[in-house]
């Protein structure tokens, strides 16, 4: 049995009584509780955003994914997993296809630890770690094909916003007439197919800044068949211009580490002037997620983004206008690319030297903001309550009898239910 006599959900944390016994979760007002400290209960799982491989399976090889086989491992965790693809061109039929099943078992109740799938491109204006054969532009009819997977549980696709202009990978090979920004933009999301902006080139910083507020205002024009966030973001400062380093993933990098943050004064930074201070595009982001316009994904591993940094984004933007992605990879072939680890982090690097992924789990990274003393309501937010409001509005936190969740009992989480 377990009990807890706190309960800490979106919108309060109450006095209650919780327990877990026989396989069943029973919750109760309690008397005379201090609700501010001590053990507690939370009537959600954390919902790992964006996730590339578990255990020995790369989703991007979907063919051959035992969904039944991920969501048990899913479960093992004590997570809700969105598993996050790489698509080359020619396997577009067979994504479509793939989605259709997810749909089938998914409505067939046979997936409960898999909210949703996610793609990483494919219009992408800086790869960076994404495997050069996933990155191509659709055309309209293709557009037309990804979109449609939008009821069938396909969250969110990732589109760099600058893929279009001419400092851009892509720039040199669009054809005349390729649709424009606004077009793709309302093609996915009227069909419940969020955007995540990310992967920015760094040939123009403004204008990068200017075509997250363009992408962002077409989201907003759009007819969306749901209710929860319509765009969401990549991760926060990687794989954008800056005018801030913004990780010290080498040993030489990390000897001048407190130095660099120091002379960046974080306390100093502000809304107002913080497109001055770690540049437009980021700048762009954080605001309009402070505005409750967009949802901003950060990673928390420390070796993508500085603790410190991300701390400070976290404040600036609000804990409930953002969400902690690991880019975690369990296995070293991702996407049809073979990586290796560096012995000075924890990160997976392509051959190039060019970071490809992360290997910290879910739970590493949520001790990883506690450590930074980052209160656990906020912290609930980062890791879940934010992915709920996000992607899974319809689902009631707040009811009484919560179907399941997790005890937090000095300091470790037990998932039930």
């Amino acid at each position: 049995m377990l009990t807890a006599n706190i309960s800490l959900t979106p919108e309060r944390t109450r006095s209650a009584s919780v327990t877990w016994s026989n396989r069943r979760l029973s919750v109760s007002d309690a008397v005379s509780t201090d609700a501010g400290s001590g053990d507690y209960f939370v009537p959600s799982l954390p919902v790992e955003v964006h996730c590339h491989g578990l255990g020995n399976v790369d989703f991007s090889d979907f063919g051959r994914m035992d969904l039944k086989e991920l969501n048990e491992a899913a479960r093992a965790e004590g997570i809700i997993c969105i598993p996050t693809l790489y698509l080359r061109q020619e396997r577009l039929d067979g994504f479509v296809g793939f989605m259709g099943e997810f749909s089938r078992m998914r409505a067939d109740g046979e997936l409960p630890h898999i909210g949703a799938i996610a793609l990483e491109g494919p219009l992408v204006a800086s790869f960076g770690g994404t495997p050069a054969s996933s990155v191509w532009a659709p055309s309209r009819a293709e557009w037309e094909k990804l979109a449609s997977c939008g009821p069938l549980g396909l969250a969110y696709l990732m589109v760099s916003p600058d893929a279009l202009t001419p400092g851009s990978y892509l720039a040199p090979a669009l054809p005349a007439g390729y649709p424009d920004l606004e077009w793709i933009v309302t093609t996915l999301v009227e069909r419940g197919v969020r955007p995540a902006l990310g992967h920015f080139t760094r040939e123009d910083p403004q204008l990068g800044a200017d075509c997250v507020e363009t992408a962002i205002s077409a989201a907003e024009a759009a007819d969306f068949p749901g209710r929860g966030v319509r765009v969401i973001t990549d991760h926060l400062f990687n794989e954008m211009p800056l005018l801030i380093k913004h990780a010290f993933r080498t040993s030489r990098a990390k000897a001048e580490r407190d130095a660099v943050i120091a002379s960046y004064d974080l306390p100093s930074w502000s809304l107002a002037d913080l497109h001055e201070q770690v540049g437009p595009v980021p700048a762009a982001i954080i605001r309009a997620a402070h505005a409750g316009r967009i949802t901003a994904c950060l990673n928390f591993d420390g070796e993508h983004v500085d603790f410190a940094i991300a701390k400070r984004a976290v404040e600036l933007a609000g804990p409930s206008n953002m969400m902690l992605m690991t880019d975690r990879s369990d296995t070293p072939d991702l996407g049809g690319q073979h990586l290796h680890r560096d012995a000075e982090n924890s990160l997976w690097y392509q051959h190039e030297g060019v970071v490809a992924a992360g290997t910290q789990p879910i739970d590493q990274q949520i001790a990883n903001v506690r450590g930074l003393g980052v209160p656990e309501a906020d912290i609930w937010h980062l890791i879940s309550f934010t992915a709920y409001r996000t992607f899974f509005p319809e689902v009631d936190l707040l009811g009484r009898e919560p179907q399941r969740g997790c005890f937090v009992l000095d300091g470790k989480r037990i998932a039930v239910g």
